[in-house]
C-alpha cells in the first residue's frame, strides 16, 4: 500500500521532496528514489506523527511558508490527478485545504444501537487526504494541541480549524477511500489490479 501511494506522489512533478514518517524502529520501507526522505519520528497517534515530521522539516531548514501535503498511506488509491487537483485549488488560497466528498448517504444519529434521528447531510463532507497547508501554520496548529494529547484532532484540517481558519474543501473521488476494514483490502486489490 505504501509503495503504491508513493508512486502516485512521485508522479506529481511539482513535488520536490516526499517525507515518509515512520516509527523509529521501522525497517520495512527502503525507498530508492532520492526524493523520498524517511523521518523516523512517528508518534503514538497520527497527529503526533505529523507534528513530529513537520518539526524535522523545520529543523532541516524547510521554510515555514512552504506548502506541505499530508497523506494517509491507507488511502493507497490516490492518483496523481487527485494530488494535482488539490495543489491547483489550494496554491493561491490563504489557508489551504483538503480533498473531500459531499456525504452521499443518509446520515443517522444512533443511541444504544438504534437510529433515533436522521441528520441533515446538505453541508456534510467526508474528509480525505492529502491535505495541504503551510508548514509553519500546520506545525503551530498541531503543536498547540499537543498539551491535551491532540484530543479532537483527527486530521490536519481539524487542527487548522481549531486555530480559527477555514480550510477549502476540494472535491475528491470515491476511489480515494481509506483501507480500514478487511473487505476494503479486497476492493483495493481489485482496483489496483485494474490499474496495471
Amino acid at each position: 500500500m505504501v509503495m503504491h501511494t508513493l508512486a502516485a506522489f512521485l508522479a506529481e512533478p511539482r513535488l520536490t521532496s516526499i517525507r515518509v514518517v515512520v516509527a523509529p524502529d521501522d525497517r520495512f520501507l527502503r525507498p530508492d528514489d532520492p526524493r523520498i526522505v524517511l523521518a523516523r519520528c512517528g508518534g503514538a497517534s497520527r497527529a503526533e506523527s505529523v507534528c513530529n515530521g513537520l518539526r524535522t522539516m523545520l529543523q532541516d531548514g524547510v521554510p515555514q511558508d512552504d506548502w506541505v501535503l499530508v497523506h494517509d498511506a491507507a488511502r493507497c488509491l490516490v492518483t496523481p490527478a487527485d494530488i494535482g487537483r488539490l495543489i491547483d485549488a489550494c496554491a493561491e488560497d490563504a489557508v489551504g485545504g483538503l480533498l473531500a466528498l459531499p456525504l452521499p448517504d443518509t446520515l443517522k444519529q444512533a443511541q444504544a444501537g438504534r437510529s433515533v434521528a436522521t441528520v441533515d447531510r446538505a453541508d456534510k463532507w467526508l474528509a480525505q487526504t492529502p491535505q495541504m497547508f503551510r508548514l509553519g501554520a500546520l506545525f503551530s496548529a498541531l503543536e498547540a494541541a499537543r498539551g491535551d494529547g491532540f484530543a479532537g484532532i483527527t486530521d490536519e484540517a481539524s487542527a487548522i480549524e481549531r486555530s480559527g481558519q477555514r480550510p477549502l474543501l476540494v472535491p475528491g473521488t470515491s476511489r480515494n477511500f481509506k483501507v480500514t476494514y478487511p473487505e476494503d483490502f479486497a476492493v483495493a486489490e481489485v482496483l489496483i489490479g485494474g490499474l496495471r
